[in-house]
């Protein structure tokens, strides 16, 4: 029977099974410097214990296992800075809806250990998850972390905090009465109120504070760009996450909402549709990150193209469709710094690098698309100095694509083989 399952099964094996003790050599044709924002040749990376030991140079004598890619890019393993790895939208918006009130938290997780597979398997080697419910998020960091689940390096929000009535209200846009407002509800009005939330999701495990500055597209019974919470709120949301050691992600798509997110010191904005000349130039002062999740809106345009769209939802999504493109345009010409997200879970999970030649679509270069799927997006979440780089001391999160990135962007969308913690997840 093990005969048999090693012949059948050997992902899964790679996936379920203990770290390499032994030093690994992985080679390829090129490897990508995300400090530098460019391929050098050929590539070679050295790994013992989980950990980077060497870049470049010649193979050490008596490497364990010599992992050789041929015509192939090795790069940091990708980061996707805004993800919803607890669900995934279906083919007909009546029908989640139904699935929301029937799922039990345990089916929503057993669940989402596919999509964080997929997510794994597609080259992202960490997460930032920007909001979830029943908690479900920070169980499967938990789990990832222990060796129990297979999925990325996780950092969670668990519930998302905003006003009543507001985006990040679940009962937004459903008759009074109907549902009760759960014990772990992310609402609160007024800055003490505020305040209380932040302590209870940081307590409950929270590694960033997730804000709904602003309306939003799926979200009913709201305008997409409508400012959500005051100035007052979001400073002591802010001033609370901080003085915790957490970073806040502010959901934000009109410039007003914005606006007060980045005056009250949020880290980063998400989405940014309608940001104009004055928000992104405060940004660009304050050094605010922009998560442009450019593939959430090819995710709405495919279900809106096939019919899939609440009917509250269209008009906002076409405004914010329009909008986005200028917006972006203005922050790379204003130097605004981008990190790369993609609000995983609007369209199917695994297809999270299409965001690389999103953004090349909009302006950036690809060499600074990769660096926004690396390097930027561990400096956002705080965790650069652990990956996000090909570097001796980090851990061994490698990637690998065919041929050169820089040339075909689009090679991200065939990563080949991954690499995360030292342990070989997937290879040719």
């Amino acid at each position: 029977m093990k005969r048999f399952l090693l012949l059948i099964c050997p992902a899964v094996l790679c996936l379920a099974g203990p770290a390499a003790a032994q030093t690994v050599v992985v080679k390829a044709a090129r490897l990508y410097d995300a400090k530098a924002g460019a391929i050098v040749t050929p590539g070679l990376v050295v790994v013992d214990k989980g950990k980077i030991i060497q870049v470049g140079g010649a193979a050490p004598a008596g490497a364990g296992e010599v992992i050789d890619l041929g015509d192939a890019t090795l790069l940091p393993g990708f980061i996707d800075a805004h993800t919803h790895v607890t669900g995934e939208a279906g083919a007909d918006w009546r029908q989640d809806f139904v699935d929301d009130f029937q799922r039990t938290p345990a089916e929503v997780a057993l669940r989402a250990t596919e999509y964080t597979r997929r997510t794994l398997l597609a080259g992202f080697t960490t997460v930032r998850n920007v909001g979830a419910g029943d908690l479900v998020d920070v169980a499967l960091r938990n789990a990832i972390a222990a060796g129990k689940v297979v999925g990325p390096r996780m950092l969670v929000s668990a519930t998302a905090i905003g006003t009543t009535g507001g985006h990040c209200d679940d009962s937004n846009g459903i008759r009074p009465g109907v549902l009760a407002r759960p014990a772990a509800s992310g609402v609160a009005d007024g800055p003490d109120a505020i305040r209380e939330k932040v302590r209870e999701v940081i307590k409950n495990g929270a590694d960033v504070v997730k804000v709904c500055a602003t309306g939003g597209v799926l979200s009913m019974s709201d305008e997409v760009d409508s400012a959500q919470l005051t100035q007052a709120e979001l400073d002591a949301l802010v001033d609370e996450a901080h003085a915790r050691k957490r970073k806040v992600a502010a959901h934000a798509h009109g410039a007003e909402g914005a606006r007060r997110a980045v005056q009250a010191g949020v880290d980063s904005i998400e989405h940014g549709s309608f940001l104009d000349e004055a928000t992104l130039a405060l940004m660009k002062k304050k050094g605010t990150f922009l998560v442009p999740t450019a593939l959430a809106l090819e995710g709405v345009r495919e279900r809106y193209e096939k019919g899939n769209l609440h009917p509250d939802a269209i008009p906002k999504y076409l405004a914010a469709a329009r909008a986005h493109a200028q917006a972006m345009k203005r922050a790379l010409a204003l130097g605004v710094r981008i990190a790369f997200g993609t609000d995983a879970g609007v369209f199917p999970h695994g297809r999270n690098a299409e965001e690389f030649h999103l953004l090349v679509n909009l302006g950036m270069k690809p060499a600074e698309a990769l660096r926004a799927g690396t390097l930027s997006a561990a400096q956002l979440l705080g965790v650069d100095a652990k990956v996000g780089s090909l570097e001796v001391g980090k851990l061994a999160d490698i990637v690998a694509v065919p041929g050169d990135p820089i040339r075909d962007i689009r090679s991200t969308e065939h990563v080949a083989f991954v690499m995360k913690d030292g342990q070989v997840v997937k290879r040719p």
